[in-house]
């Protein structure tokens, strides 16, 4: 099928699907182990070289007339088949974790609301599942990337609608923040400030990188790489302004004891706290499908008749089969480890950071190493070494902060 999406519309998807319900849990993700100094200089240091990364990789999406599609076949060209194993691992780790912390995100969306009135409100795994389930719906009957559309446009009229909201509410409870001495220190031994401030590096990279552009680019009508970067360019200024933002506004207005869903810290009337729930949920039924299409469509080019309509009455069964179970397991691990920030800071560090800092640049000096200047290899080198360290070093702090949640929770807690 030839591609056929408009660069707006492919930014579009990007600018909401960033601006998910995950930016609720940033201020306390990223900016509360780094604090204000560090904090900005790596918002900063992160979110330029995302956007490079990215832009980077768009260049990548044609080789010798030939196109790629997804990320795992560009790099087993290049690197064999070894390197195809490797980034389709790191791929759907990556979009399996992220999608593990969409429910949990969504299950705290309606446990908030369900808070709101009821002093006793239920357990989270319930709402989990009510997450889990809304999400299967939707992958049902909207089977592939370009058939999200003609959800783009009330996607962004729900983003903007709570965002917004959040916005006025942050700016109102900064003001009064302004009033008294708000605590912005960095908290724990020396160590803990170490290994946190790692953490929070990964989460960093979550909030800008998606880590499958070329299945993103694949639905680009051509030129798909000027088309790529330009709906990049949209990403990065007006997306990156909005959820920068709320961050930077949550953290100011609550310091160091921000909570991990930043509604629970809001001021402000009843309804407006069943608004802003109400729409995050429903933005995350829209973004989560953007990340997690790629197992969709893997899992539908195997066990589909490739010949037949999407919506044929066999093909439907058979997606209907594939989508009950891939949510039932991912739904029944947000129920057992309901530790948000923790899914967020492991897909940072051990799948993102090579997928978007360190293949491209293999991919460069692969391709265009033995014609390129001195100084731009030496350039992709570093990178290469730099991020492989810091992929290291991220992933232990991840690890270990896992570790530590798990023995001060149990399993299924109402967390």
């Amino acid at each position: 099928m030839e591609a056929e999406d408009s660069w707006q519309q492919v930014g579009l998807m990007l600018v909401t699907s960033f601006n998910c319900g995950y930016i609720l849990s940033f201020s306390n993700l990223m900016l509360v182990p780094l604090s204000w100094t560090w904090g900005v200089i790596c918002l900063l240091i992160v979110g330029f070289y995302s956007a490079y990364a990215n832009w980077l990789l768009a260049a990548f999406h044609f080789f010798n007339g030939q196109r790629f599609i997804r990320y795992r076949d560009l790099m087993g060209h290049h690197f064999g088949r070894e390197m195809y194993y490797v980034t389709w691992i790191f791929q759907f780790l990556t979009i399996i974790l992220g999608n593990t912390g969409f429910i949990l995100l969504g299950g705290r969306g309606l446990k908030e609301i369900n808070s709101v009135f009821s002093d006793n409100p239920l357990r989270l795994q319930y709402f989990i599942i009510i997450t889990g389930v809304a999400y299967c719906v939707f992958a049902i009957f909207i089977p592939t990337m370009s058939d999200m559309r003609i959800w783009l446009g009330p996607s962004t009229i729900v983003t903007f609608t709570y965002i917004v909201i959040l916005l006025v509410l942050l700016a109102k409870d900064v003001g009064k923040s302004t009033n008294t001495k708000q605590d912005y220190d960095i908290k724990g031994s020396k160590v803990e400030k170490v290994f946190n401030g790692f953490s929070a590096i990964s989460a960093i990279v979550v909030c800008n990188n998606p880590g499958l552009l070329p299945e993103i680019q694949s639905t680009l009508r051509k030129p798909a790489v000027t088309n790529m970067r330009k709906a990049l360019y949209l990403q990065f200024t007006v997306g990156l302004v909005v959820y920068y933002g709320v961050s930077v506004l949550g953290y100011w207005a609550y310091g160091s004891t921000v909570s991990e869903y930043l509604p629970e810290e809001l001021s402000g009337p009843r309804w407006v706290k069943v608004l802003i729930n109400s729409t995050v949920f429903l933005q995350s039924i829209v973004s989560q499908h953007m990340f997690i299409a790629p197992v969709h469509e893997a899992l539908d080019t195997r066990f589909l008749k490739l010949d037949e309509s999407m919506y044929s009455k066999e093909n439907f069964k058979h997606r209907f089969i594939l989508r009950v179970l891939f949510f039932t397991g991912n739904t029944f691990v947000a129920a057992a480890l309901p530790f948000m920030g923790d899914f967020v800071n492991l897909f940072g560090s051990f799948t993102l950071i090579p997928l978007t800092f360190v293949f491209p640049s293999m991919i460069f000096i692969k391709v265009k190493g033995k014609t390129a200047r001195t100084h731009k290899n030496l350039w992709h080198w570093f990178n290469i070494v730099l991020f492989t360290l810091l992929a290291v070093i991220t992933t232990i702090s991840a690890v270990r902060l896992i570790v530590n949640n798990i023995q001060k929770y149990c399993f299924f807690a109402d967390a």
